[in-house]
């Protein structure tokens, strides 16, 4: 049997008295929400009262008025669909008001959604998709013990149905390595999910041997006995490790009709239950809570305004991507705001250059890119400015937390390196082929995907200052470098590289198929056709005028080459950006339609369809046709 924290002596009768009043109004509050709006999780909120109403009254430092106060305590909800239990905490500690609580929940145009989202500014991320929580709560607790330097907590509230998620796990290895002492999470094991018992249901031994093993404290608690949280929660801030109460609950706690009951998560309460639910309840209350503000702390701004100097290369000189990814990431960190992520690749990243300079800012997440880009969503809370990097395909296994990060408005810059075929003889389980069509796919997201050493320096400088979630494309090999130091990159933008008036074809590239596209350009340059290049290096947003003068200057002759699959990638963005031209265009679209093998990056290119003579065929075609 699981030890259970000892009872202290410091809750007297009366505190008791107020906590279990609290207790009850959020729980009132949490039906009398859910069942307004016909929809929502009150039983998962009801579990949780307990809990919540200690720590809310107790432990937790936080300023409600000022909730951009530095020294407040965070509190993230990764079990988000609890929302109807967050939001009467907010009405609890005044934050909200009843009208809002009642009239607002899971309605149209109301900042009280039916998950959390930062629209609400005492919420930091959005939370709903399980597993997420806890990984961002890593990333903000990195930022107090490392960055800022300040004593706030940071409490994630978890369900037992996301413990089955790596995630979760990948976030308290992470917090064990990096000795976040100022973590808590607290597990609400309330025995039942979404369709039925979950895995451990209240096996708190099994939980507890499994936190243990990954080194962090189990404190483990009847999450229904107040004097056994307050305890607990007590230990927890004072703790050398990063701990985990794993709370003992029942589902729909307070309403005995379905307590413990299977098949009413994610139900309101039918109102005959509810009306005798709140009357069980002593109806509704207005509590406030004032809770205990952090202690006067001196505001921490990270700086954002260091100045950038951007490397240099030689024209012609022959450099990766990757490499110019890595020198530029140096560069911004003269910044103090800038901080660096990656997966245990920073030598072919070249994120670790940035490592070397600044290891105060560099955090290596190893083999864990769910926690790495979870990390940087939390680090980004408190202002600070992630670089994130891996290879492309890697980052696949993070998409969901590039979704969610969207989401919560978050500010990321991630790079993938070692996309498409190019990457050569490692074969196709490394070669990210799909990357341009998912981060392309992602809310408000930015995609750029230079194709020499300079613009890829000067869109690693763009992308420190940018909003949203931003993905960089590199390459592995060496490519001559096209451009000239002073050239500029706006986000939106792309390059002619040959070309004129009498443009007969329009060859569109980006990274190294604009090479590709160079060398056919002088092969028929030779022939006698004129030919328009251009480097599409900002794939969303796209160039549309420049298309559209393609379009136009070629009688709609255009052939758009990528090392991506034929899906949502360069080719898509070419067309929907024209979609609407209503102008003849003819257009051969040059992808990877085939599963690669491994092989030369010459011969994979020549394999795929997409190398000089594909394009010069293509190109040769296209001319060739009537208007």
């Amino acid at each position: 049997m699981a030890v259970r924290t000892k009872t202290v002596s410091g809750l007297r009768p009366a505190d008791l008295d107020e906590l279990r009043e609290l207790a009850a109004q959020l729980r009132a509050d949490s039906i009398r929400s859910s069942s307004s709006a016909g929809s929502g999780h009150p039983s998962s909120s009801l579990s949780a009262a307990d809990l919540l109403a200690v720590l809310i009254s107790r432990h937790l430092r936080y300023d409600w008025a000022h909730p951009d106060n530095p020294g407040n305590d965070h509190l993230i909800f990764s079990k988000g669909h609890a929302s109807p239990l967050l939001y009467s905490v907010f009405k609890a500690t005044g934050a909200i008001s009843d009208e809002e609580l009642l009239n607002g929940y899971r309605r149209f145009g109301s900042r009280l959604q039916g998950h959390p989202t930062p629209e609400i500014p005492w919420v930091d991320v959005a939370t709903g998709s399980l597993g997420q929580g806890l990984p961002i709560a890593v990333g903000i607790a990195l930022a107090g013990r490392y960055l800022d330097k300040l004593p706030y907590h940071v409490w994630a509230l978890c369900g037992d149905s996301e413990m089955a998620e790596g995630s979760i796990w990948e976030a308290l290895d992470k917090a064990r390595h990096y000795r976040l002492r100022n973590l808590t999470a607290i597990v609400d094991v309330n025995r039942l999910g979404q369709r039925g018992p979950t895995e451990l249901e209240w096996d708190l031994d099994a939980y507890q041997r499994r936190v243990e093993a990954f080194g962090c404290e189990a404190i483990c608690v009847d999450g229904h006995d107040l004097e056994q949280i307050d305890a607990a929660l007590l230990r927890a801030r004072g703790a050398e490790a990063p701990t985990v109460v794993l709370a003992r609950t029942v589902k729909g706690r307070g309403v005995p009709e379905i307590e413990d009951q299977n098949g009413f998560h994610g139900k309101p309460l039918k109102p005959d239950v509810a009306e005798r639910a709140l009357a069980a309840l002593g109806g509704a209350r207005e509590i406030v809570v004032a809770g205990t503000p952090p202690d006067p702390t001196t505001p921490h701004s990270p700086d954002g305004g260091g100045q950038i100097r951007l490397p240099h290369y030689e024209p012609g000189a022959k450099v990766a991507t990757r490499k110019a990814y890595g020198d530029a990431l140096l560069a911004v960190g003269a910044r103090g705001s800038v901080v660096a992520l990656d997966g245990e690749v920073s030598d072919s990243t070249h994120a670790e250059e940035f490592a070397k300079t600044y290891p105060d800012r560099f955090f290596e997440m190893f083999i864990s890119e769910q926690q790495m880009v979870s990390a940087a969503v939390g680090l980004q809370v408190r202002g600070y400015r992630p670089f994130v990097s891996t290879f492309a395909a890697f980052l696949s296994r993070a998409y969901d937390f590039i979704r969610m990060a969207a989401i919560s408005r978050a500010n990321l810059a991630l790079c993938g390196s070692h996309a498409g075929v190019e990457i050569g003889a490692d074969g196709p389980s490394q070669m990210g082929l799909e990357d341009l069509a998912s981060i392309r796919a992602v809310h408000g997201s930015t995609v750029l995907y230079p194709c020499d050493a300079v613009s890829c320096a000067a869109l690693v400088a763009a992308m420190a200052d940018r909003e949203g979630i931003s993905y960089l494309r590199t390459t592995r090999g060496t490519y001559p470098v096209l451009y000239g130091n002073d050239e500029q990159f706006p986000i939106g933008g792309s390059k002619q590289l040959r070309g004129g008036d009498r443009d007969r074809v329009a060859l569109i590239g980006a990274g190294v198929t604009v090479h590709n596209c160079l060398a056919a350009a002088d092969a028929l340059a030779a022939e006698g056709a004129d030919v328009r290049v251009i480097d599409l290096y900002s794939v969303k947003p796209v160039d549309r005028d420049a298309l559209v003068a393609a379009v136009r200057a070629t009688g709609g002759r255009l052939v758009v080459v990528e090392d991506h699959y034929p899906e949502g990638g360069l080719g898509s963005a070419v067309l929907e950006a024209l979609a609407d031209l209503g102008e003849p265009l003819h257009l051969t679209h040059l992808a990877v339609r085939d599963l690669p093998t491994s092989g030369t990056s010459t011969e994979l290119m020549d394999a795929a369809g997409i190398g000089v003579d594909a394009i010069l065929t293509a190109a040769r075609r296209l001319i060739a046709a009537p208007a």
